[in-house]
């Protein structure tokens, strides 16, 4: 099997992904622990399924003598720091799974201070732009589309649930105004 530039990115985000599952593996466990209810698991797997379908696409349709596409390449790598943004302002509340513990504040620190959703605003335009990045427009299109599909379904999931756990401990409207991510992944789960 040939192994090129593309090929070499496929795998950096192959381990930040592998990573990103174990971190929210250890925060699902703890999150379990003080009570958390899942929401959505039933589109799960299609979250999974669509990541990890990209990855291999990606791979499969890349030669291995083709360069990285630098602008799109420098645009993902932009992203990067704003994930783990996201991810640090959740701590222990961020997962891949919609976990919410019955009674838990909103998170309003880091960028939810400002947005419902920031980690699915990363993820729905960081998996067009890993596509673009790779030279596969067609496969940026297409798993751009189906990624903003089931964000929009993760996001109505996360926003029943979370307002769910703010009616049942009197917390509606305590968060404050911020404006919702209407569409677009990642896999994780904000985890609010």
């Amino acid at each position: 099997m040939s192994f090129g530039p593309v090929q070499m990115l496929l795998v950096v985000v192959a381990l930040q992904r592998l990573a990103e599952l174990a971190w929210s593996r250890r925060n699902e466990r703890r999150l379990r622990a003080k009570g958390a209810v899942e929401h959505g698991a039933r589109h799960y797997p299609a979250i999974v399924a669509l990541h990890a379908g990209l990855l291999a696409a990606l791979w499969l349709a890349a030669p291995a003598d083709r360069s990285l596409v630098l602008p799109w390449l420098l645009a993902w790598l932009v992203l990067q720091p704003l994930r783990l943004w996201v991810i640090a302002s959740l701590g222990e509340r961020w997962t891949t799974r919609v976990l919410v513990v019955p009674g838990a504040p909103l998170v309003t620190r880091g960028p939810y201070r400002w947005l419902r959703h920031p980690n699915y605003l990363i993820v729905l335009l960081e998996v067009p732009v890993l596509a673009l990045a790779c030279g596969e427009p067609a496969l940026a299109l297409a798993f751009g589309l189906a990624n903003a599909a089931v964000l929009t379904l993760r996001i109505a999931v996360e926003d029943r649930a979370l307002g769910r756990a703010a009616a049942r401990s009197g917390r509606t409207g305590a968060d404050g105004p911020r404006p919702t991510l209407n569409a677009g992944p990642s896999p994780p789960h904000d985890g609010r």
